[in-house]
């Protein structure tokens, strides 16, 4: 009654409260959209599902880009029909996952998520001690699935073949405003699953967008909760986030969110190193530039920069303890990889990966003889060569190693001799030590005792 008093006397009119359960709907000339930025085998999908009776759209975070004009990356689509029916539907269909089952479409190479309609069953999906779902394939009708979605953003529907969409949440004013905000109660769906702070991040750094007060709020108290989560979902989250192509904004915005702790241990002592964070910052801003002209990434490589400067750490602890140079590199390797492993849940080819590139480095210091040309022969030498590079510009070794072995790289078989030539002339770590002529005339009466 006060509120409403004061309202009249003011002249404030009460906020318009929206019914969530029933979709805006924007036509063509509202939402903009290029048509020609669908792939045709999403628009394939949803047209075989709606020739068979179903409901079927484009949702999630290829609506958000097509919003934005950008060509999605991925097409997922939301159908009122169920993992089998949708199954039954195309030939090279596979259903998977416990905790949500989906159903994974192929065509070629192009792989397409199908995922029913989820209901609004979270209250009476079992959960563990700390609140997280561990499983829930409560199916629903379209109203709940965007109330069950993470960010008002992602819970948008596209119909190919009217071109509408429906925003059930504000998301596309969201988009407008460049504002990133969670659908409900934040710390009931953090604590649903925990990975979305971790998703939060992404989306605010990869985009842009400003991450809403009340959506950010809870995040540093509630960090500790990915530790409850399988370390191979983590994982997969860190994948996404350091390949968005805002690797560098993502975990600085990690860092502002207080999330780094226990992904990637002692991030913040490296990033306060001068030689850190300027090694860290080129490794990233290469990743970053190779994903922008659409080039490949090897997360192997990627983690190997991440996690360089506590190997370097342990390396040079081990020789001070009197290991030898190399053995002492991998004991620091063995470290550090157990380490990550407990947290990140690295796979067995990308730790192999970062051993090899690892373990490269002191082996491009031998530059005589046999040495470099055996070096050049390993399979990952590309990447332990870019590597160096980076070793090299960060200050950490000297210049004239990466230049030599990008002459070396570059050059004809006669011109590696002649390399391999001058660095046996300048002493060349691994060069062979010149036998000292035999003196003439033999030991000195003095030397050998006489007179």
């Amino acid at each position: 009654m006060i509120k409403k008093f004061i309202r009249k006397i003011l002249g404030v009119k009460p906020a318009v409260q929206r019914d969530i359960n029933e979709p805006v709907v924007l036509g063509p000339q509202e939402h903009g959209i290029d048509p020609k930025l669908l792939s045709s085998n999403a628009i394939r999908v949803t047209s075989s599902l709606q020739e068979a009776g179903f409901e079927a759209f484009v949702v999630g975070g290829a609506v958000r880009d097509l919003l934005l004009g950008v060509k999605p990356k991925d097409f997922d689509i939301a159908t009122n029909a169920t993992p089998e029916q949708v199954k039954r539907l195309f030939r090279r269909a596979f259903i998977i996952g416990k905790r949500f089952q989906i159903v994974h479409v192929m065509f070629g190479q192009d792989l397409l998520e199908v995922t029913t309609f989820r209901g609004a069953g979270a209250d009476s999906a079992p959960k563990d001690e700390h609140g997280r779902v561990l499983r829930d394939n409560t199916f629903g009708p379209q109203h709940e699935d965007a109330l069950r979605r993470d960010f008002t953003i992602n819970a948008m529907y596209y119909n190919p073949a009217t071109q509408q969409v429906l925003d059930y949440h504000g998301g596309s004013a969201d988009i407008r405003a460049k504002t990133l905000r969670i659908i409900g109660q934040p710390e009931a769906r953090y604590r649903e699953d925990p990975v979305r702070m971790l998703r939060v991040v992404r989306f605010a750094a990869r985009l842009k967008f400003t991450i809403e007060p009340g959506t950010a709020a809870p995040i540093a108290v509630m960090a500790p909760l990915i530790n409850n989560v399988p370390a191979a979902r983590v994982f997969d989250e860190m994948l996404k986030l350091l390949m968005s192509g805002h690797a560098l904004a993502c975990l600085q915005q990690l860092r502002k969110e207080g999330l780094h702790h226990g992904l990637l241990p002692l991030l913040d002592v490296v990033l306060e190193q001068p030689l850190g964070v300027k090694f860290v910052t080129l490794a990233l801003d290469s990743t970053d530039a190779r994903i922008a002209a659409g080039k490949t990434v090897s997360p192997g490589f990627l983690f190997a920069s991440l996690l360089w400067h506590q190997v370097l750490e342990k390396w040079t602890a081990y020789r001070a303890a009197g290991e030898f140079p190399i053995p002492a590199l991998h004991l620091a390797a063995d470290d550090v990889l157990e380490s990550q492993t407990e947290k990140l849940a690295l796979q067995r080819k990308i730790g192999s990966d970062m051993r090899d590139i690892w373990a490269m480095q002191p082996r491009f210091e031998r530059r005589v003889g046999k040495a470099p040309q055996k070096l050049l022969e390993h399979p990952r030498f590309r990447a332990g060569y870019d590597f160096l590079l980076l070793r090299c510009a960060s200050g950490e070794i000297d210049a004239e190693i990466g230049e030599w072995w990008t002459a070396f790289y570059d050059s004809d078989e006669a011109s590696r001799d002649a390399l391999l030539a001058s660095g046996a002339a300048a002493g060349a770590p691994g060069a062979p030590k010149k036998k000292r002529p035999p003196r003439r005339g033999g030991r000195s009466k003095l030397a050998s005792g006489g007179e």
